[in-house]
């Protein structure tokens, strides 16, 4: 049933059929990137392949669907430490990983990882033309340090942020705040995208910014680092990521008790 998940998933996100390359594995399917001008072959993102359970270590008998993907050094070894993920089977182990698709490792999970992999192994042409179907939701984050977003919401609806590389008008954002918050606190929608800027301070550097319009707020206690963490498998907010359904559905419902709550206030 995953495989059928993330079959559809990367037709829809990245227009990606899967390839069956090998007679004798008829189970593996290879996930490439369009082929570019001037290549010869397109370059794989992922891989499916069914393998026997004994030989990747794991207790009982038969096969098991596995998906390989290249990851974020930084982030192998802390998966490593989880549930369902394994050294990358046949591929190099200091920049892929295996992920067992039985269930154990949520759908969300294995979408960003599919998504941070796409991005990693992605030539720089094909990033900038890189094709999107329909909106996204991002977790961006913000540090009070540099910019004292709690206060501009208080004052204004719609704000200035530094322009995310991929973000689009329509896009959904969800804003992670930084220490002493280490929350998230904010959902915006970006309303216009690209706009020329400069500012250099320190190690910040702004070339454009984007407007973006606040929807919701969420109180500092309800959807803490440590939680999401624990329950949605997001261990680091240092850049935009994509936003886990099953969190943004989360959300949606916390939003829907505090309206039904101020209704009966």
């Amino acid at each position: 049933m995953l495989r059928k998940e993330i079959l559809s998933y990367v037709k829809k996100e990245y227009g990606t059929l899967s390839e069956h390359l090998w007679k004798s594995y008829p189970e593996y399917e290879v996930l490439r990137h369009a082929l570019q001008p001037g290549e010869k072959k397109a370059k794989w993102y992922a891989i499916i392949m069914n393998v026997k359970r004994e030989t990747l270590g794991l207790k009982g008998e038969g096969y098991v669907d596995i998906l390989n993907v290249k990851c974020d050094p930084e982030m192998m070894d802390l998966l490593r430490m989880s549930e369902g993920y394994l050294p990358a089977y046949h591929m190099s182990k200091g920049n892929w990983i295996t992920i067992l698709l039985d269930g154990t490792v949520p759908l969300d999970n294995i979408k960003q990882l599919i998504d941070q992999s796409y991005c990693l192994t992605a030539g720089a042409k094909e990033k900038k033309k890189k094709v999107r179907f329909g909106p996204r939701d991002w977790i961006i984050p913000a540090n009070p340090k540099y910019y004292d977003v709690i206060q501009a919401f208080e004052e204004n609806e719609i704000i200035d942020w530094k322009q995310s590389s991929d973000v689009r008008v329509g896009d959904l954002i969800y804003m992670y705040v930084a220490a002493p918050y280490s929350a998230l606190m904010y959902k915006c929608k970006a309303v216009e995208v690209d706009i020329p800027y400069h500012f250099e301070s320190g190690d910040l550097t702004v070339k454009k910014v984007m407007k973006i319009q606040l929807l919701n707020k969420y109180e500092p206690d309800h959807m803490t680092f440590e939680r999401m963490k624990k329950e949605y498998g997001i261990y680091a907010v240092r850049g935009p990521r994509s936003m886990p359904n099953s969190l943004k559905e989360e959300l949606n419902a916390y939003e829907g008790e505090i309206g039904n709550h101020a209704k009966h206030n």
